[in-house]
């Protein structure tokens, strides 16, 4: 199970919007297009969904307060029954920063913050059947946040410590066609800062109000000179990527 936040790119609205993403093992965080933002969650595993076991999460105010000052964030409680929404995705965001999209790594406290954040908003969600709303997540989604993480010996086989720089993830997401693709930047130092990207497509398709399921169609990595880079560890590569399974948007 993962944890994904997106946010429509720069065509889009600058505001936080409301949208959140999750792709399989972790949650992920895009955002920064048209849409507002949008919070989904995708898994191949079929694990628990991470904020709905165990019932519904209560929206306290004196919670909302700390988790604001935790992250940073100077907001009015003065009329607490106004704005909560706006309240969180700005806590939110405040807590994303600096953090590099958590694909390196996030502290457990800084982690248990974004969660406990991503699980009220949750509870703001406006609508209640978001499959049959589509048109709320179509466009281009930059990733913010993610526990999908790289570690380890995977980090160091793919080149991602000094050699290769991971840089843009951008999810662009065609509702009419049912067709997901995933951009994911890279450059490469010494090489005439030599830049490229991995390309996922997938498809999906609606089954049921909350979830659509996720089909892996094709891969592929431009120019040649990255793809030489990464054959060896290609499909290590993918393994992390890859978003086979299933999504549920839990507030579009």
């Amino acid at each position: 199970m993962a944890t994904v936040f997106w946010m429509p790119t720069t065509s889009m609205k600058s505001d936080m919007g409301h949208n959140l993403l999750c792709p399989t093992m972790g949650y992920s965080v895009f955002k920064e297009t048209i849409l507002p933002t949008t919070h989904m969650k995708i898994s191949s595993n079929r694990l628990l969904d991470h904020g709905i076991k165990g019932g519904a999460i209560r929206c306290d105010v004196q919670q909302i307060r700390s988790l604001n000052a935790s992250a940073g964030a100077e907001l009015s409680m003065e009329t607490p029954e106004v704005g909560i929404t706006d309240q969180l995705k700005t806590a939110l965001k405040n807590s994303l920063q600096g953090l590099n999209r958590g694909v390196f790594g996030v502290p457990v406290a800084k982690k248990t913050e974004i969660e406990k954040l991503l699980m009220l908003l949750e509870e703001q969600n406006p609508v209640p059947n978001p499959t049959e709303n589509l048109q709320m997540v179509e466009g281009q989604w930059k990733l913010l946040y993610s526990t999908i993480t790289i570690l380890g010996s995977k980090r160091t086989k793919l080149g991602l410590r000094d050699f290769i720089t991971l840089g843009e993830f951008v999810q662009t997401i065609n509702t009419k066609e049912g067709k997901a693709v995933n951009t994911i930047g890279f450059s490469v130092a010494g090489l005439g800062m030599l830049t490229g990207e991995l390309t996922i497509q997938a498809s999906f398709k609606i089954a049921s109000p909350k979830r659509v399921d996720i089909q892996f169609e094709k891969s592929g990595i431009a120019p040649e000179t990255l793809l030489n880079l990464f054959r060896k560890n290609y499909d290590m590569l993918l393994s992390i990527f890859n978003p086979q399974g299933w999504l549920e948007i839990t507030y579009p």
